[in-house]
This record gives structure tokens, C-alpha cells and sequence, in this order.
């Protein structure tokens, strides 16, 4: 976890393979721990083709059984299949924006939001950016995007900056532009 919040979390993400990762891994996570997620996204990686869109989108019943069957992964038969899924729907978002990056990042204005929490207890778990994002990216056909996954996806791709003020990464970041 400390590797993971000293050198990613908060970072501004505009690859759209780890920005499909990222949002695969926030779904995934849905009432697990990050770290349950953490341990197993070498795997994830592995079997979900590097998180190439193109290629998750093409997967069929058959290796979505297989995946169900791995023990390095999540095997939830919802998340697995939006993972799927929410592929095909990057593939859409990159016809009409552009890229997924495009997309998302819109609901930011297209750079990080500096925040100035001061205690982790102030950190919200969803705002009313990531309520607006969750609604467009339902809209658009993606699955397991709630407010919740989405300010946590928000959180990790740099979309926000919620290290608290008191942590080096915060004014590492505070001075990242998008």
C-alpha cells in the first residue's frame, strides 16, 4: 500500500489502457479492500489481456468462464462480465471523444481539482463531479461506475488531489498540471 500511495495514487493518469485499468480494478473493489485488489492486479493484468480494450471486448462466454475459475482474480460473475462490458464501451467513448481519456477527464475541466483536506476523515466518497461522471458513464453503457468507484477511480488517476495537506505526495502533486 505504501508503494502504491507513494508513487501512484493521486498521480494524473491520460493512458487510456491504465485508465481501463483503473476503472476495472475501482469496480472490482466494490466491497473488498484496495489492498484484496492490489495483491491480485499482477494477475488481473494477465488474464484481462494487459487491459487492451480491444482485446477484453472480444472475450466470450468461454474465457469469461475461465476467468471465473481463477483464484489470482475477483471472481464475481457481475464484475468479470462488466469488465467485459465497460471494454466494449471504452471502444464507444474512443469513437465519439477521441480517446477514454478525453472523456473523462471532461468532468474535471481537463485538469487535476487541487482539494485541501487537512484530515483523512474530511476525504468525501463521492462529490458531485463523481455523481455526474457515474450518471454519463452509466449513460454511455458502463457498469459498476457508481459515485463511490467513480470518485475512488477520480482519486487514483490524479483526477482529484486528496492526499491531505500534510503529506509529502500532496504538494508533490499540488504542482502536477494534467
Amino acid at each position: 500500500m505504501i508503494e502504491y500511495h507513494d508513487h501512484e495514487w493521486g498521480v494524473p493518469v491520460h493512458d487510456d489502457r491504465l485508465l481501463f485499468e483503473f476503472l476495472i480494478l475501482e469496480g472490482a473493489q466494490a466491497g473488498l479492500s484496495w489492498l484484496t485488489v492490489l495483491k491480485k492486479r499482477h494477475r488481473y493484468r494477465q488474464v484481462f489481456a494487459d487491459f487492451d480494450p480491444t482485446k477484453v471486448a472480444r472475450f466470450g462466454t468461454a474465457k469469461i468462464e475461465r476467468l471465473l475459475a481463477d483464484p489470482g482474480i475477483i471472481r464475481n460473475r457481475l464484475k468479470v462480465e462488466s469488465a467485459v462490458h465497460n471494454a466494449k464501451a471504452v471502444l464507444d467513448v474512443q469513437q465519439e471523444f477521441g480517446s477514454l481519456d478525453a472523456c473523462v477527464w471532461a468532468h474535471v475541466g481537463g485538469a487535476s481539482q487541487i482539494n485541501r483536506w487537512e484530515t483523512l476523515v474530511a476525504i468525501p466518497t463521492t462529490t458531485e463531479v463523481s455523481q455526474a461522471m457515474s450518471k454519463d458513464l452509466k449513460q454511455r453503457g458502463f457498469r459498476f461506475v457508481g459515485p463511490t468507484i467513480c470518485y475512488a477511480f477520480m482519486q487514483a488517476v490524479g483526477m482529484v488531489n486528496d492526499h491531505t495537506t500534510d503529506c509529502f505526495r500532496y504538494g508533490e502533486l499540488a504542482g502536477v498540471t494534467a
